[in-house]
């Protein structure tokens, strides 16, 4: 008896067709870059932090550093972009444009939760345009001087010695509206004191005509002075925190020098621009979590005066919310304005 044949089911004569179109749109789909492509391949090329302040500031003390670990733990290069100008707000901006494709990072300061409030027309915003990712350190403010135009080594001395020539001193700033600037503007409120702001496109560049002697004395992140402090090119008269800074004991406080109310400091943190997927910026902060409990970090941000901060996501995010209120507060109530 012959052997039946038996027909194929109606739908075979498609099998090809379909498996083309499935290969097809399974391309398709990872050229749109969906989320758990991204986190699986990524990183798969080197990443840019844009920093947005020049080298040599406090911003890029945290941020070399911390770029050689990631490097390490990602097995991709993270490339610092300093983009300086407009106290932080041109970085800010190149970075709220950058492809949310997540090898674009922005490390900003406690200078873009300021900056509202001083500039009425930011092309960039902190809040909407950016995803908050961590914080990655706070210090406090030192108040510091150049030793050979300022003789004084304490606060009580250096107020006299400001008193003595009103408005003859001059105070360097990483440029207008930044944290150096109102942190300047706040210690003249609060001492009664005249000393006439020079604004520079970064604390790079203002420290060195602190050491220089262009500029008597400025309201610097402890970051960025530490080095300076160690070397004798400047001197540190106090730091404006609740207690002094870790690795630097002999500095005493704003509060222990009779100034109990001067309180500022300056933080950094990393954001992600807004459209990144999620995915990505929560393995970037389960990185950035490891980098900042790793021995060479630790040891770095004890050196310049910060411990290892711990918001991260939406707490960090209500943090510099909060920050953003409470400078907007103190601009108002000081009449700060534009130089």
């Amino acid at each position: 008896m012959p052997t039946p044949i038996i027909p194929h089911a109606p739908t075979s004569g498609f099998a090809a067709p379909r498996r083309l179109a499935l290969t097809v749109l399974g391309g398709l789909v990872a050229s749109l870059g969906l989320p758990a492509s991204a986190q699986s391949s990524w990183p798969a090329k080197p990443l840019t932090l844009v920093v947005p302040f020049p080298a040599g500031g406090g911003t890029d003390a945290f941020a070399r550093p911390l770029s050689a670990v990631l490097t390490k733990q990602l097995g991709q290069q993270v490339l610092i972009d300093n983009r300086g100008g407009a106290g932080g707000n041109v970085g800010a901006g190149v970075a709220a444009k950058a492809a949310p494709d997540g090898y674009t990072w922005f490390m900003g300061a406690v200078h873009h939760a300021i900056a509202p409030a001083i500039y009425p027309r930011l092309d960039y915003s902190l809040a909407h345009d950016f995803i908050p990712v961590a914080l990655i350190s706070s210090v406090p403010q030192v108040i510091v001087v150049n030793p050979q135009k300022v003789p004084a080594t304490n606060l009580k001395e250096l107020l006299v010695f400001i008193r003595s020539k009103p408005g003859l001193l001059t105070y360097g700033s990483a440029g207008n509206g930044s944290s150096h600037h109102l942190a300047g503007e706040l210690f003249k409120m609060q001492t009664r004191t005249f000393i006439t702001h020079i604004p520079y496109r970064g604390a790079g560049p203002a420290l060195q005509d602190l050491m220089g002697g262009q500029v008597e004395m400025m309201f610097d992140g402890l970051g960025s002075s530490a080095t300076h402090i160690k070397s004798g090119r400047l001197r540190a008269i106090a730091v404006a925190g609740d207690k002094r800074a870790p690795g630097f004991p002999d500095i005493p406080t704003a509060a222990e020098s009779g100034v109990p109310t001067y309180k500022v400091s300056t933080w950094y943190g990393l954001w992600a621009p807004r459209g990144t997927p999620p995915e990505v910026v929560e393995k970037m902060g389960a990185e950035l979590k490891t980098a900042l409990n790793s021995p060479e970090l630790k040891t770095a941000w004890n050196s310049i005066g910060s411990e290892t901060p711990t918001l991260a996501g939406k707490a960090f995010g209500d943090f510099v919310a909060a920050e953003t209120q409470r400078w907007a507060e103190v601009v108002k109530a000081g009449h700060i304005k534009m130089d």
